[in-house]
């Protein structure tokens, strides 16, 4: 099992320290997405089965739910039904209120320091569909994902590891549109699927279709060679990006502005400035601060990127982080954010429905965590059954086993594991 949650990391790695707070991350705080309050709904025994697991393995005191308050009704049937030392935080409908940096401040008081873990501060973070996992008890082989946007019927479905993006799609009702891009997880921290036969993983946590045109699909379609260029010539300088920055908020040394200024003075193509390995790439500055609709997000990623390569160390720069103190009049509501991006001309409700249930074929990639890639234990022609261990993860390195999604024959191994029904 892995965070489901789009981080990858093996659960029974976070899950093997100790700390005093569980913090179940409910926030889904990304436009039109719907899985984690579908989750609490419907999957509502193996949620708390799978908390109730994870607080005692870290022998936390205290579980807390953080979830938007605007879904009080689903608060109201929750706290009936709450095992001891659960308790719910109410948490406002702003984005990025799903950033683990932020929803830990939100809802302890503490700041996690630059480069650190929430453990730093006593907490450990899990997703809804992480614990409903864990409450299910066996191998990952079904993924929940929100499919939205330009679609005849957005819902939330429960598909098996490894089926299309094209076959989640038609279960959704196709797309409502004839020319349409897609995005694989949010608007705002998806990434551009180019090819709709491409799997679906256990970080799969949503398909956006959006029209032709649209103003975020152009977005992720332009280069980084034009985000570059673009940047250098037309940056004002207003400091919109880093005023309303969540890490910077937080107390983190990022100013995503002091990166576009220093893209007049790169060199090799290559920004590097003090703090950018501090950007949780939350596109916040990108999509929404900046009145020049420049790209400071993808600067700031290029900068982390290079930091990585020269040695550059995220953690430990500044030891305390200082919250600033307008930072709850900074909150971007998550309705004006829908606005912004265009997004309300779709329909926001995803209704839980299984689907996807027998596809003819799975490609389950051999790499869907953080870590090491799996090494395959299975050969083409062998027969396999749902469940069945597929991939394993050498001895003593970091990763999660893979497991058949649908019984059938494999059919063939490269860099993933195809299966053929029957």
């Amino acid at each position: 099992m892995v965070g489901a949650g789009g981080g990858g990391f093996p659960a029974a790695v976070k899950l093997s320290g100790r700390a005093p707070t569980l913090l179940v991350n409910a926030a889904e705080c990304e436009p039109l997405l719907h899985k984690d309050k579908e989750l609490l709904v419907h999957c509502r025994e193996e949620f708390f089965a799978g908390l109730r697991e994870a607080m005692e393995r870290i022998g936390a005191s205290a579980g807390i739910i953080g979830i938007k308050e605007k879904y009080g009704g689903l608060i109201g049937s929750l706290e009936g039904e709450l095992p001891p030392k659960v308790s719910i935080h109410p948490l406002p409908d702003v984005y990025p209120a799903g950033d683990e940096f932020v929803l830990v401040h939100e809802v302890t008081g503490k700041a996690i320091p630059p480069g650190g873990l929430p453990r730093d501060v006593g907490v450990v973070v899990c997703n809804v569909e992480t614990l409903v996992n864990i409450g299910i008890g066996r191998p990952v082989t079904d993924k929940f994902l929100t499919v939205a946007g330009a679609v005849r019927r957005p819902a939330t479905l429960r598909v098996p590891v490894g089926v299309s993006f094209g076959e989640c799609m038609d279960a959704a009702g196709g797309a409502a549109v004839k020319g349409f891009g897609v995005l694989s997880g949010g608007a705002m921290m998806g990434t551009l699927v180019r090819d709709l036969a491409a799997p679906v993983t256990k970080t799969t946590g949503a398909i956006v279709v959006l029209p032709e045109g649209h103003p975020v699909l152009v977005r992720y379609r332009s280069s980084d060679g034009q985000a570059r260029a673009t940047g250098k010539a037309a940056c004002d300088q207003c400091t919109f990006c880093t005023e309303l920055c969540p890490r910077y908020l937080l107390g983190h040394p990022i100013q995503p502005h002091r990166a576009m200024r220093a893209l007049g003075f790169e060199t090799a193509g290559e920004t590097t400035v003090e703090g950018v390995q501090f950007c949780c790439e939350c596109n916040l500055c990108t999509m929404y601060s900046c009145p020049e609709n420049l790209d400071p997000k993808r600067v700031c990623a290029a900068g982390k990127e290079a930091a990585r390569r020269t040695g550059a160390e995220a953690r430990g720069a500044v030891p305390v982080a200082k919250p600033h103190e307008l930072m709850p009049w900074r909150r971007v509501p998550a309705m004006r954010l829908l606005r912004r991006l265009g997004l309300d001309q779709f329909v926001n409700e995803g209704p839980l429905r299984d689907a996807v249930r027998a596809p003819a074929r799975v490609r389950i990639p051999l790499k869907q965590h953080a870590g090491v890639v799996a090494e395959t234990v299975v050969k083409v022609g062998q027969k396999v059954s749902v469940g069945d261990l597929i991939a394993a993860v050498p001895e003593g390195e970091l990763g999660a086993r893979v497991h058949a999604s649908i019984s059938g024959t494999v059919a063939a191994l490269n860099g993933a594991v195809t299966i053929e029904a029957g």
